[in-house]
């Protein structure tokens, strides 16, 4: 007989809260005590897992939704549910756990699609608005914007009410430096290229619910203002007088695109204020051997004024942010290696004529830094989609069920996943951002990074038109730089494009037309005698189903491995096509022979359904080739193509041979 009583000088330090042990039940058991206004930690674990409340009142948070907490309450989590407890009244909050360990069950939640789902929250996913400085080269196209995209498409597959946010980041000091080469204001320059930024957008059949462009954006420059007032008024940010770098020759003020020197870091050449090899922020001054961009005068120090946060005294802060969501493990470790430094303090205003000087008269001359600035711009995003839907979201608002996706490039990993959920603790104490992370490396044109000044790039606008913008969008999600850098190479998308997709998928689909127009009318044959093979291949292509859809999940999101599971798909299907064509016109096997084409279709019907995300244009032609609607819904099974359906796939042209792009005109951005 055991018993075991709730005492609370047992009580430990773990996960945020007071925890002691109760022994000899064969499983993990404990006490626990969540303190007035206190919370356990957000994790999740592979066993399974129940509370039972036995006095005070809070809530349970589990993969973000809130449920009350009252004394006999009992709360079960499944393996890898993550949970919070918060305590909402003014007593302690006092409950029972138990946990054990069942591998059976922990597969089972891992794969199970539901638990990952959004529910009726609304996810808001944004790419990394552009600099408009110059239009989008592939290895933009390839990052972001391509995934933001395709997660979207994917969600509302799935019934989630999914939105894809972005913009043009106007205020960037890069604006200025290129409106003053071509000899234009910086406001012209900026709404010149977020223009053909938008156009080259739409032609990559990216279409954002939401394209901010901040210069013009009514409502943007005062609630900048107002966002960045808070940030001061948390009393965390304060005016501090340290050394800047400027100009040997003209005194002008250095940073960003205007110095270059060797990373404090990793001692790699980066411009001011971020590296893009190792992530790190620099404060200029700190940069090795620094030049100016300007004159080959040597830079000289003198101490300035600036809006600036100290923010080495945030480590508690941002590890708990990152116990939240997706977090993959480059982004915690550059946290980890920024928070061993004794001080990392980070300006918030600059010297500038462009941007939004801040409503506070402390320092003169001065603009909220760009960088800062975004933050607010993803809440300003959400404020506007709202007020187009019909739906009361506030920026100056943030909502606790709001769940929002970042992708963005590694060199933008400091300000997302570090800088950002500080300032959003200073500005609305009182909000806990629920945010996963996507982050995709340099993706390399024939082994060099992409570049205007040396003409080394491809511009999204030579490439894409109607007939290869599928083609485009299913490479660069094949070799899109996702864990690491990863290279474009001409004669790789060329070999893609006329092996794979038209000599091998595209002449599958076209023979799999011909047979039916041969043999079948035009019209999809009915199922009719199943053998072994037969039910056998069914499954594989539902254990397909089951692998694209892992990899177009939040939890585990690779457009590599989605386009990857594409091409396994086609190839199962070919395989099981040679074995079957044996018997495919033997008189005495006509009825297994019209199965095998069925399931045929089934596959190509399948590959119609999961390529929507990747391909859209190519599963709409799929689709309606095979006499079906473009798909809308997620398939949760394999379906045969009702029979009787006309199926036009014999004259179908879903993707043409392309010429070499050029690759050489100066269009766009270095950043």
């Amino acid at each position: 007989m055991i018993f075991s009583k709730y005492d609370p000088d047992l009580l430990e330090p773990a996960f945020g809260i007071g925890m002691s042990d109760v022994e000899g039940l064969g499983t993990g058991a404990g006490w626990g005590r969540v303190a007035p206004g206190g919370a356990s930690t957000s994790h999740q674990h592979d066993e399974t897992e129940f509370f039972v409340v036995v006095a005070g009142e809070g809530e349970f948070v589990v993969d973000g939704r809130r449920h009350p907490a009252r004394p006999g309450t009992l709360a079960l989590f499944e393996p890898f549910e993550s949970h919070v407890l918060e305590n909402t009244g003014d007593d302690d909050l006092v409950f029972l756990t138990q946990y054990w360990r069942d591998t059976g069950r922990a597969l089972i939640s891992a794969g199970n699609n539901e638990r990952l789902a959004f529910g009726d929250r609304p996810v808001f996913v944004f790419s990394t608005p552009p600099t408009p400085n110059g239009d989008l080269h592939l290895g933009h196209l390839s990052g972001p914007y391509l995934g933001a995209d395709a997660f979207v498409r994917f969600q509302r597959m799935n019934g989630t009410e999914a939105w894809h946010l972005t913009g043009s980041d106007d205020y960037q000091s890069y604006v200025v430096n290129t409106a003053r080469r071509e000899g234009r204001a910086p406001a012209e320059t900026a709404a010149r290229y977020s223009a053909e930024i938008a156009q080259t957008l739409a032609m990559m059949d990216i279409n954002p619910d939401q394209y901010t462009v901040t210069d013009t954006e009514p409502g943007y420059r005062q609630g900048l203002r107002n966002f960045f007032s808070q940030v001061i008024a948390s009393g965390r940010a304060t005016v501090t007088e340290r050394d800047a770098l400027f100009d040997g020759e003209s005194g002008r003020y250095l940073y960003e695109a205007d110095v270059r020197g060797g990373c404090p870091g990793c001692g790699e050449s980066t411009s001011g204020n971020i590296c893009e090899e190792c992530g790190e922020p620099n404060t200029v001054v700190d940069l090795r051997q620094p030049r100016s961009n300007e004159s080959d005068a040597e830079p000289r120090r003198a101490p300035l004024a600036r809006w600036s946060l100290p923010l080495h005294q945030f480590r508690d802060e941002v590890s708990t942010h990152h116990s939240l969501g997706r977090v993959p493990a480059r982004l915690r470790e550059l946290g980890d290696r920024l928070f061993a430094r004794p001080v990392l303090d980070i300006p918030l205003s600059h010297p500038a004529d462009w941007g939004v000087p801040p409503a506070e008269k402390d320092v003169d001359d001065q603009v909220i830094w760009v960088w800062p600035e975004m933050s607010y711009g993803f809440l300003h995003g959400i404020e506007a989609l709202g007020a187009r839907l019909g739906r009361g979201w506030q920026a100056a608002v943030p909502e606790q069920d709001w769940k929002i996706v970042h992708f963005f490039g590694y060199d933008n990993s400091f300000y997302h996943a570090v800088l950002y959920p500080v300032l959003y603790r200073l500005a609305h104490p009182g909000w806990q951002p629920d945010i996963d992370y996507h982050v995709n490396e340099f993706y390399l044109l024939e082994g060099e990074k992409f570049s205007t000044s040396r003409r080394h790039a491809i511009w999204g606008k030579e490439i894409l038109d109607e007939d290869t913008v599928d083609a485009v969008r299913y490479f660069l999600s094949r070799t899109r730089p996702e864990a690491e850098r990863t290279n474009f190479r001409r004669a790789d998308f060329r070999s893609v494009l006329h092996d794979t997709l038209i000599g091998t998928w595209q002449r599958w689909l076209n023979d799999l037309g011909a047979r039916i127009a041969r043999h079948y009318d035009g019209k999809a044959p009915d199922a009719g005698i199943w053998t072994p093979e037969h039910s056998a291949f069914l499954a594989r292509l539902g254990g397909r189903l089951d692998a694209v859809t892992g990899c177009l999940r939040a939890d585990g999101f690779s457009l590599n491995q989605a386009a990857a599971e594409l091409d396994a798909l086609v190839a199962e299907t070919l395989r099981f096509v040679g074995r079957e064509a044996r018997t495919a016109r033997s008189a005495g096997w006509q009825d297994e022979a019209r199965t095998a084409v069925a399931l045929e279709l089934a596959a190509a019907r399948l590959l119609a359904s999961v390529a929507t995300p990747l391909m859209p244009r190519f599963a709409g032609h799929l689709a309606t080739a095979l006499g079906l609607p473009k798909p809308t819904v997620w398939p949760q099974a394999v379906e045969l193509v009702p029979p009787g359906s006309a199926v036009c796939l014999a004259t179908t042209v879903f993707f043409r041979p392309t010429t070499e792009p050029a690759g050489n005109e100066d269009r766009g951005s270095d950043r």
